[in-house]
């Protein structure tokens, strides 16, 4: 049986772990300061922790349970990683360069159970979530690969975004969180986090009443309960009226500005009717939302759907300005390799099969 990713602590949890076998506060945060600071790949570099500390750590835990097995990099400088973990499942991890820095958009499930009916990476049934170990050590591998590089990069900012509904692991999600903002460690700030759900309403709720305070994002897609019912069958379990009730009250306790996700799927939520609608949706939250326009990444497997035109997405987005509604279309990125989310994944698993 493989052994567990060290990664999986927070400092908290490393130094409850360590104390009963008998090492102070202080030998936990060596080893902190070694991994996410220092950033080794094996115990044994940790030259001035404890011998017996080494060998606790080695029999019980590993540093690496990623295993890089395609990496595509694009034009643009995006890259895009499919590690396979150790139980030989394969997942997919994302860099992003920005001018505000580097994103890394991180997977939180093996598959996704939400079964949107326009994405990749609900191809495949969930299987299993990912540990916060898993998911911290993305964002490990990716830095690391920026070291290497020699340039003194570092990822400034985190999307939970990649594959699965982190709302749907929502523990290993938070311990993530936890882990990759502490202030000894990777010092990743709140504020550069985001985290994306299908509209879970009552984890949104959860995660309005936590002091994870990171930025908050729900995909949303469409503007009226047929036709989100249609394309994100989510939505019969947890129509639109429920969906905001659970965000005005992230609203009214957070005063956290939120995003609308909203992907442009050709004729058929791309229309000046359905803009109208959605800014009516939007109403007197205006002043804390703020609708994202996504340009559709075409998929095989979706082939009901294509990319609205740029004459349909410019035409919403006059319409949400016109409406006053705090209104952006995402940059592209990773034109030129497979940029949907979870389209590496699922022709890896093709090809295998």
């Amino acid at each position: 049986m493989s052994k567990p990713s060290v990664y999986g602590f927070t400092q908290e949890q490393l130094i409850e772990w360590l104390q009963p076998h008998g090492h102070k506060k202080f030998r936990a945060q060596q080893v902190w300061d070694w991994l996410y600071r220092k950033r080794v790949t094996t115990f044994a570099e940790m030259t001035d922790v404890n011998p017996a500390c080494i060998a606790l750590l080695e029999e019980h835990y590993a540093i690496s349970t990623l295993e890089e097995h395609t990496k595509q990099v694009s034009a643009d400088g995006t890259v895009k990683f499919l590690f396979r973990l150790s139980d030989g499942n394969l997942i997919e991890t994302v860099l992003m360069r920005h001018k505000f820095g580097l994103s890394v958009c991180v997977t939180t499930q093996v598959g996704c159970n939400i079964g949107c009916s326009f994405c990749a990476s609900g191809l495949l049934a969930k299987s299993r979530d990912l540990t916060s170990g898993e998911i911290t050590e993305q964002i490990m591998k990716v830095q690391l690969y920026l070291d290497a590089a020699g340039q003194g990069e570092r990822v400034s900012h985190i999307v939970v975004m990649g594959i699965g509904e982190p709302f749907d692991n929502y523990k290993h999600m938070s311990d993530f969180i936890n882990t990759v903002k502490d202030h000894k460690g990777l010092a990743i700030g709140p504020r550069h986090i985001t985290v994306s759900t299908s509209g879970l309403a009552g984890k949104i709720r959860e995660f309005a009443d936590s002091d994870l305070n990171t930025n908050l994002a729900v995909s949303l897609h469409a503007p009226n309960d047929e036709l989100r019912t249609r394309i994100m069958k989510i939505n019969k379990a947890i129509p639109i009226a429920k969906l905001m009730d659970a965000i005005d009250y992230y609203l009214e306790k957070t005063n956290r500005r939120i995003t609308l996700e909203y992907i442009l799927l050709k004729d058929v939520n791309d229309k000046v009717e359905h803009a109208l609608e959605l800014a009516e949706l939007v109403g007197d939250r205006r002043d804390l939302v703020n609708v994202n326009l996504i340009p559709y990444n075409p998929v095989d497997e979706h082939s009901q759907y294509q990319r609205s035109t740029p004459e349909a997405i410019d035409a919403f987005y006059d319409v949400m300005k016109k409406q006053n509604v705090s209104c952006s279309v995402r940059l592209e990125h990773g034109a030129d390799i497979d940029a949907a989310c979870g389209q590496l994944r699922s022709k890896q698993i093709r090809k295998e099969a």
